[in-house]
């Protein structure tokens, strides 16, 4: 059975495409001879290093100052632990410990035969991935035992900062429909560069984002799904300084949504572009081998600019955060792109305006998993006009064949919404997905009308745009504010200190061994 389409100018997506590739190999270029703090740290991570010292530093950090400092990061965390291991014949964890003691100096102990130190290494390596794909392994393996609900997804947030009150809203909303929760963090964990450890009680605007969080929401996710005979996912936030061992820690700990946008934490949060570039694309390399479907968030373009007239910046993000993710060696099939329906409502044909984008984006990216986000931006106190809002959201999702929806509702911007409000945005959603659910394969879109001339002139406005971004660079895009209107530095934000150029001897088998087995062939 067809799905409502539209026509676009296969030579306009054929090179919007090939545009956004070359965007993406000139700044590999970059991404291919530096590595930051938080891969560093990660790869600790995979081998086995956990916990906090005396001071409550997590032990990951206090390594990787120790090598700062040391002058010698430039060569790899794993080169470094390793050789205290050979030499000591301690594990990593204990080598790490020590170092966080003030116990060992890493760069005072003597250097072990260069094969020794790399076998090891490359063990730690394919241990820790091997229990990736584990974990993935028993995700799927669940997905089949348990039915799934039609997309789209019904796609919920809890953030009450208490890790044990979010179990109990996501079960509350489990049980009431909802298909994905999202654990919002708390406000600002994105520019910590160090991730909390242990279970935490006290987040602002949402709960920190920590491993055993993770496992707790997952543990309790599964007995709901257990009770229900159906799968819930689970959503958390890999962008912000730590991306990488965000997405570490979900691979452990079996996520199955992560937001992991390549520029969001440039624009949104202010985090260095040449910080983030590096660390996105080592976490995506985890995330693809994960299984992990990435949400990208282009909505929040829309928070900054006009839906219409900026409508060609979103579709240009996609481009680029699908190029990133090809690069990384991710398939469509996880591939959350977003956008929103952000059109002020007041405007003659909005709607119109709304399923031409939605179905630009659908067919732009047939095989994507599409996130669509609901209507935030011109949300008043009108309860009438906001739930009508939401429906005609609803109605636009289920029309256009959206897979990933993030619920309108009327107090979502307080983070942890009123429970009635969440529980009848469940029912307006069930209500519009079930009484439309084939409406989009029953009718067509007419040829060279409003809405197929407004999906055209996007992508040639993206197309336009994207070749702009190819000739100065996608990091001088940035600083003339060529997406979302908001101007970045290359050398300005947070984090840029955490940048290093790899050395000669730089070694990282956590690196290798990910693009090894997701196929991918780096030349240097």
């Amino acid at each position: 059975m067809a799905r409502l389409s539209i026509t676009l100018s296969r030579d306009d997506v054929s090179e919007a495409k090939k545009t956004a590739k070359a965007i993406v190999d000139d700044v590999f270029h970059f991404i291919t001879k530096h590595t930051t703090d938080t891969i560093e740290r990660t790869v600790l991570r995979y081998f086995g290093v956990d916990g906090v010292d005396a001071g409550e530093a997590p032990l990951p950090n206090v390594v990787v100052d120790h090598l700062k400092k040391k002058g010698v990061l430039d060569t790899g965390s794993a080169y470094w632990i390793s050789n205290a291991c050979v030499a000591t014949g301690k594990d990593p964890q204990t080598v790490a410990e020590a170092v966080g003691a003030n116990a060992l100096d890493l760069t005072a102990i003597p250097s072990q035969p260069l094969e020794t130190v790399y076998r090891f290494a490359q063990e730690k390596a394919v241990e820790a991935l091997d229990r990736v794909e584990s974990v993935r392994k028993t995700r799927d393996e669940l997905l089949v035992q348990l039915r799934d609900n039609p997309k789209p997804y019904k796609y919920v947030i809890v953030a009450t900062g208490n890790i044990y009150e979010d179990v109990s809203q996501a079960k509350a909303a489990s049980e009431q429909g909802a298909d994905v929760i999202a654990v919002i963090r708390s406000t600002a964990q994105s520019l910590l560069d160090y991730v909390p450890y242990g279970p935490t009680t006290e987040g602002f605007g949402g709960t920190y984002a920590t491993q055993e969080n993770f496992r707790i929401m997952r543990q309790a996710l599964d007995e709901i799904a257990a009770e229900q005979k159906r799968y819930i996912r689970l959503t958390n936030y890999a962008s912000g300084l730590c991306m990488p061992e965000i997405a570490m820690m979900a691979s452990w700990e079996g996520l199955d949504f992560l937001l992991n946008d390549s520029m969001y934490g440039i624009l949104f949060r202010d985090i260095n572009m040449k910080r983030t570039f590096v660390d996105q694309y080592f976490s995506r390399l985890i995330v693809a081998l994960s299984g992990i479907t990435i949400n990208t968030g282009e909505d929040n373009y829309l928070t900054t600019s006009d839906a219409i007239e900026k409508a060609y910046a979103v579709t240009a993000s996609q481009l680029i955060n699908e190029a990133f993710a090809k690069k990384a060696g991710m398939k469509e099939a996880y591939m959350g792109l977003g956008h929103a329906f952000e059109i002020d409502p007041a405007i003659e044909n909005g709607f119109l305006y709304e399923l031409a984008h939605a179905l630009l984006a659908r067919e732009l990216f047939p095989n994507a998993t599409l996130k669509y986000m609901p209507p935030t931006k011109f949300m008043t106190g009108n309860v009438f006009k906001g739930y009508a809002m939401n429906t005609l959201f609803n109605l636009a999702s289920v029309f256009t064949g959206q897979d990933i929806q993030l619920l309108g509702m009327l107090t979502e911007a307080i983070h942890t919404p009123y429970l009635q409000d969440r529980y009848l945005a469940i029912l307006n959603a069930n209500y519009i997905f079930n009484n439309a659910r084939l409406l989009g394969y029953e009718l067509e879109v007419k040829k060279g009308g409003f809405i197929e001339r407004r999906a055209q002139e996007v992508l040639s406005q993206a197309l336009t745009l994207l070749k702009h971004t190819q000739k100065v660079g996608l990091m001088n895009a940035i600083q003339e504010a060529q997406f979302a209107d908001i101007s970045r530095s290359q050398d300005g934000g947070k984090g840029l200190s955490g940048v290093h150029r790899k050395s000669e001897g730089y070694y990282n088998p956590v690196l290798s061994e990910l693009e090894r087995r997701l196929g991918i062939e780096v030349a240097l």
